[in-house]
């Protein structure tokens, strides 16, 4: 019986958390299930969402970036300069920032690849390398339009409307980030369960020596993986940026931790004990609806780092009891099977 309880709530422990929350707060709140409101949600968790995708395809190859916050405030204020200090074209401000989100992974992977310095801490200070450009390069002064600047005058440019738009308009009654997110969840859930890359991703993760031994380049598999997170913090400061208006340094700092909390929280979804695109945009869900529903009861807001750190405690106990206890489940049931 035990056994049961803990495989049923590695299972669906994760839904029926989700499932009695928005229950809750809808009985305490009518304004709570309006679709304004679920839409607001939605917009809301696309930022942590594609941030914690970048961190989901490393943790697959059993790593860990933790510079993808530094690496999206870096984004925000290149984004923002581009348009406001130098008025550059639109495709410019958007290919830009990319291009340094690839160059972050690129050096990551070189620190952990070739010096050999784990994963943890060659991006810990990656973190603190990127979070110093950034503040360096705007001398600690968010951009915003027609700003003051130190050296005299005032800033010539101001964001255009074609990109407010990627982070402010609607397309077919949702916001347009809500769009990015879901297309960038499904690429991601196709690319790492329907492709012989996800194959090879999540080989590397769970033994890279086999890996090895079969033939697959390792460093090559990190480097993409690396590389891909960067890419997501890139495109998630870019969305930042267009939907506030302005570039904030320290953007990212704040969704760092949402986007760690939302990855874990994924493992316990449907009992995958590891991480994975749909169970990453279910627990970006999930803290997205309990930070809204505690906002709509006038929940003081530095109290809401409490409740962040108490959904990820939960999750992870889920899973990893369930991952402790599975094994034994499992050979429990062949031998009572095989003794019918």
């Amino acid at each position: 019986m035990k056994g049961n309880i803990i495989s049923f709530l590695f299972k669906y422990g994760a839904i029926l958390l989700m499932g009695f929350i928005l229950i809750y707060f809808s009985t305490v709140n009518s304004a709570f299930f309006s679709y304004g409101n679920l839409s607001d949600i939605l917009r809301s968790i696309s930022i942590v969402t594609l941030l914690a995708l970048g961190v989901t395809f490393t943790l697959v190859v059993d790593g860990f970036d933790l510079s993808v916050g530094s690496t999206m405030s870096l984004s925000v204020v290149i984004t923002a300069s581009l348009m406001v200090w130098y008025e550059l074209p639109l495709w410019v401000v958007l290919l830009l920032p990319l291009l340094v989100g690839v160059a972050v992974g690129l050096v990551n992977t070189f620190l952990i690849v070739k010096i050999g310095i784990p994963d943890l801490l060659a991006t810990l200070g990656m973190m603190y390398i990127v979070s110093g450009l950034h503040r360096t390069y705007t001398e600690g002064y968010s951009i915003y339009n027609h700003m003051p600047l130190t050296s005299g005058g005032t800033a010539p440019g101001e964001f255009s409307q074609a990109f407010l738009w990627i982070g402010q308009g609607k397309m077919l009654g949702l916001p347009v980030p809500v769009w990015f997110m879901l297309v960038f969840v499904l690429l991601a859930y196709v690319i790492l369960n329907h492709t012989r890359w996800g194959r090879i991703l999540y080989m590397t993760g769970g033994n890279a020596e086999a890996a090895r031994l079969s033939g697959i380049n390792t460093n090559k598999v990190k480097l993409i993986a690396y590389t891909v997170s960067g890419v997501f913090a890139s495109m998630a400061g870019i969305l930042f940026t267009a939907r506030v208006g302005s570039g904030q340094i320290d953007a990212g700092a704040s969704l760092l931790m949402e986007s760690v909390a939302a990855v874990f929280v994924g493992f316990s979804v449907l009992g995958a004990g590891k991480p994975n695109a749909l169970g990453t945009f279910f627990g970006a869900a999930l803290i997205g609806v309990l930070l809204n529903g505690l906002t709509m009861l006038n929940l003081p807001y530095y109290a809401f780092e409490i409740v962040k750190g108490g959904v990820l405690v939960l999750a992870l106990a889920v899973t990893y009891i369930g991952v402790k206890y599975r094994p034994k489940v499992i050979r429990k049931r062949r031998e009572q099977k095989h003794a019918a």
